[in-house]
């Protein structure tokens, strides 16, 4: 029987070592990452069975990594390993294109059962979670911000005015305010420091 082909992506250099021990004595670990731009690259150029990938990364995060993998067309199976034990991420891990959410806390034989289990095309969720998302917030992680949108997320949670913000982007203030209005309406937020916290929450600005 094959063993199964993985790839880690972790920016934390000494978890990652931990994991790969494990990870290589059960399974034929291909290589360890640790920002998402070369998750996508090396997915696409390897097509490993499972990945194993952290939320937060530097470059591209792990959300928008394995969006842009299933844009470009991959079916390797996804598992989020992180240390995040929150529903509103859980929901947003699977509409991204997930598989598998497990915390990092978890044992190492729980890891090697969720590999096995989302290689056998069978979703897994740890049972460390303590809840599922409430079809609000699971209703409201499901609604895409677009690109513009995203940029102008980042540049108001780094502290910028509308106004250069508008000027960065090279678009009109009201344009800028336009498409934080309509952030905050796509996400159901009320305020700006209600929108920054939950778009890093979700991943959607690093």
């Amino acid at each position: 029987m094959n063993r199964i082909r993985l790839i880690l992506a972790d920016d934390h250099v000494m978890v990652a070592q931990g994991l790969q021990s494990l990870l290589c004595d059960e399974f034929d670990l291909l290589g360890t990452v640790g920002n998402g731009r070369e998750l996508v690259e090396w997915t696409l150029n390897l097509k490993p069975d499972v990945i194993l990938v952290d939320i937060s990364m530097p470059v591209l995060n792990g959300f928008d990594a394995v969006r842009e993998l299933r844009k470009r067309g991959s079916e390797s199976r996804i598992i989020f390993l992180t240390m995040h034990n929150d529903p509103a991420l859980l929901a947003e891990a699977f509409r991204s294109g997930a598989s598998g959410y497990i915390l990092k806390q978890a044992a190492g034989e729980e890891l090697v059962n969720a590999v096995r289990e989302v290689a056998q095309g069978n979703n897994y969720i740890s049972p460390l979670i303590t809840s599922l998302p409430p079809e609000s917030q699971t209703k409201n992680a499901q609604k895409t911000i677009t690109p513009r949108q995203r940029e102008v997320l980042k540049l108001l949670s780094q502290g910028l005015t509308m106004k250069e913000i508008a000027a960065e982007l090279k678009i009109s203030t009201r344009t800028a305010e336009s498409h934080k209005y309509e952030t905050m309406q796509t996400l159901g937020v009320e305020t700006t420091a209600e929108l920054i916290r939950y778009c890093l929450r979700l991943g959607l600005i690093s």
